[in-house]
Order: structure tokens, then C-alpha cells, then sequence
């Protein structure tokens, strides 16, 4: 089940939260996504849900089932985009959408993380693992680490209580004003807007040999400057 929930991927669109499940039997797909909501209840409280099923075929009672334990934790579902035509059949029979608007870039909020209204950062309350992506129009929170093979992208700031060894984008809508923050600073790829540094730069080597605890990325004097962590570093 951990794994599944791991590969789950959550986007925020211009009308709600767009959740992509990965390949697999509807059972478990559905019971990962169930217990994410559950583990995550202040984040998904009141979301509207438009779920990329991809291939799978799904009937009217399965469909209707989701939509009702969905209700039960105040969550709607609205959409669900599919490659099976049977599954786009029987939603558009229920009333829900099969397609959903993808808003340009410039139409997201761009958000300063010294000044983060409630609500606008996105909790991973797990480890992400090789091969998930996670994006979101706000900041993230990772509480745990975030392996090599996985990718953050942010248009806020990045915050990561654990290693970072993956790749890591924040402020990807052109933010110049955010921070990566990590217990553990490796990763294999930072950007931060329009400014990066992968692991095969001398200049990033150096960066990252600052120091052996929490260290803040932050763009300075227009380049990505590496520091120690400090809670006046502007993250919060």
C-alpha cells in the first residue's frame, strides 16, 4: 500500500486538485488514495478532485462508490479524465467531467515563503521515493526524505525535514523570492526559478560541502547561494 501511495501524484489546477493514480488493480488504487486523504485530512478538507484514472475501466457502482467515500471526508469529485472509453462513459453518465482545464503557468499564484498564507503548502508526510513527481501551486513540506529519482516542483518554497538527494525545482512559476530548505542537502538536481546547479557542476560540489547540518538554497546577487539553515532564513 505504502508503495502505491507513494506513486499517487497531487497537482493543483486552476479548479481544484488534480490526482493522477498509478497502474494497478482499482481496489488498491482506490484504498491508497482513501488512506493519503486520510493521513492528509486539513490539506484535502473541501478539495474538489479530478482524478487521471489512465487506463483502467471502471463501472458505474465502483464510480459511484468512490464518489460517495469521497463525500464521507468532504471531498468532491468532479472529474475523471480516462484513456477507457467505458470509464469516460460512465462518468459523463454520472455527471462528472472527463476533461479539466490546465491553467498556463503565469495564471498561478506566485507566492512569497516569507509571508505564506494558511492553506497554501502542500504536507508529503511520508518519504518520496525514485519515480514520484510532486507539484504544486504553493510551497511543499516534506517530512521525510526525498530519495534520488524522485522531483519536487514548486512555485513556492521547498522544505524538506530529511534528506534531499532527489531533484528539486521551487519557485518554477519565475519566484525569485523562495528557498530550498533541508536537514540533509544533496540533491541531484536544485533550481530555483531560473537559476540551477546539478551535481556535475564544480561550483554545486563546492556549494554543498558548506556544512554537514540543515542548509538553506536561495538565489542572491543572481546566483543560487548555499548557507546553514537558520530559522531567520526567510522559510517561513
Amino acid at each position: 500500500m505504502d508503495e502505491i501511495i507513494s506513486t499517487i501524484r497531487i497537482k493543483g489546477i486552476r479548479d481544484g486538485l488534480l490526482v493522477s493514480l498509478p497502474a494497478g488493480e482499482w481496489e488498491q488504487q482506490s484504498s491508497a488514495l482513501l488512506t493519503q486523504i486520510d493521513d492528509q485530512q486539513a490539506f484535502f478538507r473541501g478539495a474538489r478532485l479530478a482524478l487521471d484514472v489512465g487506463s483502467q475501466v471502471l463501472r458505474v457502482n465502483e464510480m459511484v462508490d468512490l464518489r460517495d467515500r469521497l463525500s464521507e471526508r468532504n471531498v468532491s469529485l468532479w472529474a475523471v479524465i480516462s484513456e477507457s472509453a467505458t470509464t469516460e462513459q460512465t462518468a459523463q453518465l454520472l455527471g462528472l467531467a472527463t476533461r479539466v482545464s490546465k491553467p498556463r503557468p503565469e495564471e498561478l499564484p506566485s507566492l512569497d515563503a516569507r509571508n505564506i498564507p494558511e492553506g497554501t503548502a502542500l504536507f508529503v508526510q511520508k518519504t518520496v521515493r525514485s519515480g514520484t513527481r510532486i507539484e504544486y501551486p504553493g510551497s511543499i513540506v516534506v517530512l521525510g526524505d526525498v530519495n534520488p529519482g524522485a522531483e519536487i516542483i514548486a512555485e513556492g518554497s521547498i522544505i524538506v525535514w530529511g534528506h534531499l538527494r532527489g531533484a528539486v525545482h521551487a519557485g518554477a512559476a519565475g519566484n525569485r523570492e523562495v528557498s530550498i530548505s533541508a536537514l540533509g542537502l544533496a540533491p541531484m538536481r536544485l533550481e530555483i526559478a531560473d537559476r540551477t546547479l546539478e551535481r556535475s557542476e564544480s561550483e554545486f560540489e563546492s556549494e554543498f560541502e558548506f556544512s554537514d547540518g540543515p542548509q538553506t538554497a536561495l538565489i542572491r546577487d543572481e546566483r543560487i547561494l548555499v548557507e546553514a539553515w537558520q530559522s531567520s532564513s526567510g522559510t517561513g
